[in-house]
């Protein structure tokens, strides 16, 4: 057990990014063997495999444990920390090599895509302790939670992720496939009846397209939906989407990539330590970009719940 609390457990989705999971894995295993880091890799084998491994890992001693996938894949090893009962999750060290297909989580702390830089961003060890959300959803008539690691979208949101799921089943591997749901969907989706309150003050009661909240700036594969957001000051971020016409956000929509999405007068910001949303009908609910359940959503934080490495522009910057 000594042994293994010094090996890093890599654990590697091999259907990641469309397969770069286990095409690439040789490349990413050879960059670790040149940094001299100790490794154990198991591949996952189904859905919330990474969430077992973990858990097990954990439970064999494993204190430092490497992502090889997507955001998805980060979710369930975030939600195996929480679920094994050996250790306080921050006691283990978590670290990604992004091979997914949006990586919107490693965005936010300066960890690059390109894997050999992801890798000397291990070997650097420079860590930081980063909030974590807990989402309550309704799913199959019973109330249920998860851990959130990025950000969680209701509403259309939430749409386009569960049309860009089925996609990912039929082998469509485009780039710019979440852009093509986005458009393709904004036509045929309708705006929801939603109430949302914050820190118990009701902030929302009208119509509303969708919804974001989060720990983290990213998702859907670069969108700053969440430009203000800081991962360690105990708060969950929120962007409120209210009916827009398609041609007003048309010739606005690089504001959804640069950081200035508020300039966009139809989107709402506010920002608390808990969140709570309701809507008739109800909506759907993604988390990390894995498609769940639906309203009545409550959103709470976990202040500096998991430690992870982090480039090292982020920690000198966020140590300012």
């Amino acid at each position: 057990m000594a042994a293994n609390s010094e090996t890093w457990f890599v654990i590697v989705n091999p259907v990641a990014g469309g397969g770069r999971g286990l095409d690439h894995f040789p490349q990413i295993s050879k960059h670790l063997r040149d940094a001299h880091i100790l490794c154990e890799p198991v591949f996952t084998e189904h859905k919330f495999h990474a969430t077992e491994l973990t858990v097990w890992a954990v439970r064999e001693g494993y204190r430092r444990i490497i992502v090889v996938g997507g955001d998805g894949t980060l979710h369930e090893v975030v939600n195996g920390l929480f679920i094994q009962q050996e250790v306080c999750p921050s006691d283990v060290l978590l670290a990604v090599v992004a091979v997914g297909t949006g990586n919107d989580w490693v965005r936010t702390f300066g960890i690059s895509n390109r894997y050999q830089d992801a890798v000397k961003a291990i070997s650097e060890g420079y860590s930081f302790l980063q909030d974590v959300g807990v989402v309550s959803y309704e799913e199959a008539h019973y109330r249920q939670s998860r851990y959130m690691a990025n950000v969680a979208g209701a509403g259309f949101d939430a749409h386009v992720v569960r049309k860009l799921s089925h996609l990912k089943k039929k082998g469509h591997k485009s780039r710019w496939r979440y852009t093509w749901c986005l458009v393709k969907n904004f036509f045929r989706y309708k705006s929801t009846g939603v109430k949302v309150w914050v820190d118990d003050r009701l902030v929302y009661n009208n119509l509303l397209l969708s919804a974001a909240v989060g720990i983290c700036k990213f998702n859907g594969g670069g969108l700053q939906q969440l430009p203000e957001a800081v991962a360690d000051d105990g708060m969950l971020d929120l962007s409120l989407v209210r009916p827009v016409h398609f041609w007003h956000l048309l010739f606005r929509f690089h504001y959804l990539f640069n950081g200035g999405i508020y300039r966009i007068r139809h989107i709402l910001q506010e920002r608390g330590s808990r969140i709570r949303i309701e809507s008739s009908p109800e909506v759907s609910v993604e988390i990390d970009g894995e498609p769940l359940g639906h309203t009545p959503l409550e959103f709470s934080v976990l202040h500096q719940a998991v430690r992870i490495v982090v480039g090292r522009e982020f920690f000198e910057k966020a140590s300012c």
